[in-house]
């Protein structure tokens, strides 16, 4: 049944895949899935999740068994924020038993691997039973350690497919079936037998020539590849787990008149709860009493705290930053926005096209090649009336000199060496799928709170009236506010003390909620808030303050109205600044090909101003936090490839439905999670370098893909004639090596484009 025949609605089902080792097997069970009635299925490798739209009422073990015949396997997921044992997520990390198996398989892969290539490489060290010992260390890696590349290629073989497994597995197994036949049954066991240093070609039957360390290098190299791979991939669901743990853990509900604490999980709609300053509001509800400032930042990046009063409504995981509130609850658990905010990130992390991998592209078209050509070795020596002993020689070793050791290092050095030189500049990169999303980047969406600007409110002017000395408002405003704990009153106080020093203590302070503070400084009756708290005291403000602060206001700043001794004396006007090399990073990011499109939740006025003063033409403003992630693919769907540079965790969905996503590390850890990419200084020019070191190393990836595959290429023709000295094969798996890690090291010299 076609998929476009399918009726629009169904049920959605999420499994979670094991047993997938490349991008191929991904495609695999999707398409298998996609074949059952009624089913439409995405499966994602990076997540190893896939999410399935079935009918109602279907039977989701119908699911389960089909990926099960398909050779892996899938079980429904634990409930968000239960391991599938009970116990809560966060109670410690989850033991993966798959990393766990690969991690021991490394090791005694290293323990063993390493004296057989030294013994095969060093003639010094072959002592006289040196083969037989080769075979005992080899043995174990061959067979256990590499087990799961063999399990791989059998289950790709049953499916008519090659991917890397077939080409490691066809190799390893080549080359130590071939060294058993040499030990027992030729020549390769005689006690004192030698792999002499010599480059000369003649053909040979074989039977004096063992290859054993290229069966176990391989498998240790690679295996070396998955493992680091294996635990980059495990950090996709710590986003999830992240957002779970932003929330308030208990809750004083208010039952009866009487404050009793309970566990978040048993608040119910409609109950009363109440929040004191500094406290985390447990649950999406409106404020029943008390006015307050709520520091929603966490969820929505931005810098102002929100005044809040009866009838307003208040979000889970915001903090209070004021007054006493009483909040009646209208939303929990799941329909919670924080919950939501969580499903938006899991499934634009499921639903991201995933670029397959490089290595696999070419396995599966360089392993069919390499077989015919073994077949072709083997008929043509036959044919020409060879012995089988010779024929079988010939088509072994183009086997065997086809299992590229250098393979395995291409990718795990350049990103060893170019995420390491990332680290050193504060770019954290997280896995070699995020290399390949840099390729084709050409859109640039960037957050305004703490992305382009400081996500900090900042004094930046002072009005003062005709007659009234600057450094006198500064003095007393600034000693009121400093008793004050709200953000803004911080941002007024701070500014103070840079500009006039120690502030004075007050003689009496009050705290008028909602409207601003007063208090006796030096023998003034000093007023700070809105102009309404001054109005109340008959001090009205002059036309000249009343322009001011209508045009502060109207460019998205915060004016708060100074008065002292029955008079207005001036304004103190806060905002969010711009960072200091926001200009030069866009800049940057236009010279690399990059168009920078400004995103905020902010009104269009400040939006634009913000833009202009940094170089962004486009401007796309007054955005709910939810529909962030509706932004980046709307234009995905008009063909950009986006980068999204985020810190909040209203950014996070969008970070994770990009095709590239930076986070800046100064911000909430679970845009961290979400992203490909952190910027650990909260630089935006840190993201630009970023970039070009991503390119650049997947570059340098490309290169050892290539030349990895070519020394084996060029080598094909001479094990097809059967002239493949087995120093010769292991000197070409040396040489090709150390290209590949000499070619990665030059990623150390990359230079940051910032200027200092």
């Amino acid at each position: 049944m076609s998929t476009s025949a399918l009726p629009s609605m169904g049920t959605g089902v999420e499994l979670e895949i094991g047993g997938m080792t490349c991008a191929s097997c991904a495609m695999r069970i999707e398409k298998k899935l996609n074949k059952l009635d009624g089913v439409i299925a995405t499966v994602n490798y990076a997540t190893e999740k896939a999410k399935v739209t079935v009918p109602d009422g279907y039977d989701p073990a119908l699911l389960i068994a089909e990926v099960e015949k398909t050779g892996y396997s899938a079980v429904m997921p634990a409930p968000k924020g239960q391991k599938k044992d009970g116990a809560a997520a966060g109670d410690a990390d989850d033991a993966d038993p798959e990393l766990l198996s690969l991690r021991n398989r490394l090791i005694g892969a290293i323990v063993l691997t390493v004296p057989v290539i030294a013994m095969a490489m060093i003639p010094a060290l072959q002592f006289t039973y040196w083969q037989w010992a080769s075979l005992a260390l080899a043995a174990p890696v061959i067979l256990w350690a590499a087990w799961p590349f063999h399990k791989a290629a059998w289950t790709n073989l049953k499916h008519g497919a090659a991917t890397m497994d077939t080409l490691i597995s066809m190799g390893t197994s080549a080359a130590f079936l071939w060294s058993l036949y040499a030990l027992f049954f030729g020549t390769a066991g005689t006690p004192g037998m030698t792999h002499p240093f010599e480059f000369a070609l003649a053909p040979s039957d074989g039977a004096a020539n063992i290859y054993l360390e290229v069966g176990a290098g391989v498998t240790m190299f690679i295996l070396a590849g998955r493992y680091f791979e294996k635990r980059s991939k495990k950090q996709a669901g710590a986003a999830l787990r992240a957002l779970l743990e932003l929330g308030a853990k208990e809750v004083a509900v208010l039952r009866g008149g009487v404050e009793t604490k309970i566990p978040v999980e048993d608040l119910q709609v409609g109950d009363e709860f109440l929040v004191r300053p500094g406290e985390k509001i447990a649950t999406d509800g409106v404020v029943v009493s008390g006015t307050s400032a709520v520091d929603a930042s966490m969820l929505t990046g931005e810098a102002v705290p929100v005044e809040v009063s009866e009838g307003d409504t208040v979000t889970g995981a915001t903090t209070n930053v004021g007054g006493r509130l009483v909040v009646r609850a209208t939303r929990i658990g799941s329909d919670t926005q924080l919950a939501q905010m969580a499903q938006l990130v899991e499934d634009a992390q499921t639903g991201k096209a995933e670029v397959q991998r490089l290595a696999d592209r070419i396995s599966g078209v360089f392993v069919p090649i390499v077989i015919v050509i073994a077949f072709v070795a083997l008929g043509g020596w036959l044919g020409a009336g060879f012995p089988v002993t010779a024929a079988f020689t010939a088509a072994v070793a183009v086997l065997v000199i086809a299992c590229p050791c250098a393979l395995g290092l291409a990718t795990p050095t350049a990103l060893l060496v170019g995420t390491g030189r990332g680290a050193q500049m504060g770019v954290l990169i997280k896995g070699p799928e995020v290399l390949e999303s840099t390729r084709k980047i050409d859109t640039v969406v960037l957050d305004k709170t703490g992305t382009v600007t400081t996500g900090k409110m900042t004094l930046v002017d002072v009005v003062v009236e005709a007659g009234t000395d600057r450094t006198e408002l500064l003095r007393l405003a600034g000693a009121l506010e400093d008793a004050s704990e709200h953000p803004i009153a911080q941002a007024i106080a701070k500014g103070a003390t840079q500009e006039v020093g120690a502030l004075l203590t007050p003689e009496s302070f009050a705290n008028i909620e909602g409207k601003g503070v007063q208090g006796i400084i030096d023998g003034h009756a000093v007023l700070v808030g809105r102009d309404s708290l001054l109005a109340e005291w008959s001090q009205k403000l002059s036309h000249e303050l009343t322009s001011a602060k209508a045009r502060a206001e109207g460019e998205g700043k915060t004016v708060v109205v100074v008065g002292w001794d029955g008079q207005a004396r001036g304004l103190l006007v806060v905002a969010d600044t711009v960072k200091p090399t926001s200009a030069e990073a866009i800049a940057q990011f236009k010279a690399i090909g990059l168009t920078p499109i400004l995103l905020t939740g902010d009104n269009e006025a400040v939006a634009r101003q913000i833009a202009a003063e940094v170089g962004i033409e486009e401007v796309i403003a007054e955005v709910l936090p939810k529909d962030k992630v509706d932004v980046v693919i709307r234009l995905q769907k008009e063909g950009r490839i986006v980068a999204m540079i985020g810190d909040g965790v209203n950014d996070a969905p969008a970070l994770a439905q990009a095709d590239l996503g930076l986070a800046m590390g100064t911000g909430a850890d679970v845009a961290i999670e979400a992203s490909d990419i952190t910027l650990v200084r909260g630089d935006l020019r840190s993201a630009v370098d970023a970039i070009r070191l991503s390119r650049k190393t997947l570059g340098t990836i490309k290169t050892n893909l290539f030349w990895a595959f070519a020394y084996n290429v060029a080598a094909i023709p001479v094990a097809a004639l059967g002239m493949l000295n087995p120093m010769l094969a292991g000197a070409a798996m040396a040489l090709s090596s150390v290209f590949v890690v000499g070619n990665s090291l030059r990623l150390r010299g990359f230079k940051s484009v910032a200027k200092h």
